[in-house]
């Protein structure tokens, strides 16, 4: 390559590298309304006293903070255990007892809308180990006490130094709290597995160094949107009062008021509130002479839409479909609004597995410990489902699924036993078939039977009733004639 061609390639040429145009003030750097818009570094989140404001006045703010927390627990778990019924109801028992549920809806509440929240979890015996680790072994019979909620704002500080350990679940977190509380001594160092946490919504690393490990308030994420609904609603509230303007021309009052005579002012004015306070209900109004009286009436025709509009808005911002966050019915033709509410179910059920699971896999194992001694080597769990089907919907679903089980039996495709085990799962969702127990399975016949063997009835539930036991048929009775016939011994008598 040659020098002069070399010159040629080393040589920087300024470009630009957006859109400009200076005649119509368009593009990058032109002062156009578009080009002023800016989105800056605000931390909304730190505003603690404004939140407290809008949660303690403002209904909309409040059921944004409360309706997801609410639905995320409201139709509980299900263990997954073969632990006794009874025992079942002694766990639900001491979770009623701690009011737990109560105290795991608040601390989502206050980490929703602080951004962070914590919760300590009281075991008694063990006020003097708060800075060690907890030990599930060291926990003993009826111990579990509840749970201790409190605020990133008002009771609760992470220190400084981080987990770790990476087979902790919580690695990178900080290892210790500080508690405040007015309720026990302040100050205390409390360890990361005695203390349940509750983030609001995630943020970057350096962010969240910036909120002390936690994330950011849920308000911080709808306020802009929050306040252009509300500078709607406010201004069409104001226009109401325009809705029957009167009008009245008086023979000159231009020139009163041009003269600057205060004493022929003060007579207009204390005429225009004496006809005023002459007018009455039945459209009566005193006029001068050569005055004339005009009532004008507006229309308020598309402020309905637009105020929809930044309703949809800030349900969006929520993530809340407006028929639950503003408790109304959908708008428009065929409108059910059972898409936007799939979409909220899918959101709880998302929210349950990234927020409620770490709070009931640390808490779970601790309650059955105080109440059942121990945990099942089987222990595990599901949420129920977030949605609940009408009557008639579960009862069409109930009858079709149990179709589908019969079919299969008696095709000849699962046993007697399978179909039972089939039916009781259904039964979660469908609620039939909640009497069949572990025993009338292990009862059951394990053999696909043969499809020419017999319907359904004889196989599915004809055996299963008569149990491994063969009992003897009764013998039929002879038929009325005969038990009835009149014979000679009879006619005698």
């Amino acid at each position: 390559m040659s020098k002069k061609v070399k010159r040629a390639a080393k040589k920087r040429v300024k470009t630009q590298d957006a859109f400009q145009n200076p005649i119509t003030r368009s593009g990058l750097f032109m002062p156009n309304p578009l080009e002023a818009t800016g989105y800056p570094l605000t931390r909304f989140t730190r505003d603690w006293q404004t939140i407290n404001s809008l949660y303690r006045s403002h209904w909309v703010v409040r059921r944004i903070i409360d309706v997801i927390p609410e639905d995320m627990v409201k139709n509980g778990y299900t263990i997954k255990s073969q632990i006794n019924p009874n025992k079942l109801q002694e766990i639900e028992a001491t979770i009623r007892r701690t009011r737990s549920e109560q105290a795991i809806v608040r601390g989502l509440k206050w980490g929703r809308l602080y951004g962070g929240a914590g919760a300590l979890i009281m075991i008694d015996g063990q006020e003097d180990q708060l800075d060690q680790p907890l030990e599930l072994d060291q926990v003993m019979p009826g111990s579990y006490r509840g749970l201790l909620v409190l605020d990133r704002w008002s009771g609760i500080m992470p220190d400084d130094p981080l987990i770790m350990d990476t087979a902790d679940p919580e690695y990178g977190r900080p290892d210790t709290y500080t508690i405040t509380s007015d309720v026990m001594e302040r100050g205390i160092h409390v360890h990361h597995s005695r203390i349940i946490r509750f983030m609001g919504r995630p943020l970057p690393y350096l962010e969240e160094l910036a909120e002390n490990y936690w994330g950011a308030s849920e308000i911080e994420h709808v306020y802009d949107e929050l306040r252009k609904r509300d500078n709607v609603s406010w201004n069409i509230a104001m226009l109401t009062f325009m809705a029957n303007l009167r009008v009245m021309k008086m023979e000159g009052m231009g020139q009163i008021l041009a003269t600057g005579n205060q004493r022929a002012q003060e007579d207009l004015y204390n005429t225009v509130q004496a006809m005023n306070a002459m007018m009455n209900n039945n459209s009566i109004q005193i006029i001068g002479e050569n005055d004339n009286y005009e009532s004008h009436q507006y229309t308020f025709g598309g402020l309905g839409e637009v105020y929809d509009r930044f309703m949809m808005d800030l349900a969006g911002a929520a993530e809340t479909p407006v028929t639950k966050l503003f408790g109304r019915s959908p708008a428009g033709m065929n409108a059910t609004g059972e898409s936007d509410m799939q979409n909220y179910y899918d959101t709880i059920e998302e929210k349950q597995e990234n927020e409620l699971r770490p709070v009931y896999d640390k808490l779970l194992p601790i309650i059955m410990i105080s109440t059942l001694g121990g945990v099942p080597d089987d222990f595990n769990y599901d949420f129920n489902p977030v949605r609940r089907a009408p009557e008639e919907e579960m009862a069409d679903l109930a009858s079709k699924n149990t179709d589908s089980v019969t079919k299969a039996f008696q095709a000849g495709l699962i046993s007697q036993r399978v179909a039972l085990k089939e039916l009781r799962q259904q039964s979660e969702f469908t609620g039939m078939w909640t009497n069949i127990t572990d025993e009338d399975i292990e009862k059951a016949d394990d053999e696909v039977m043969n499809p020419d063997e017999g319907a359904m009835g004889d196989g599915l539930f004809g055996d299963f009733e008569q149990g491994d036991e063969e009992q003897e048929a009764p013998a039929p009775e002879p038929p009325y004639d005969e038990k009835h016939s009149n014979t000679p011994e009879d006619t005698k008598e």
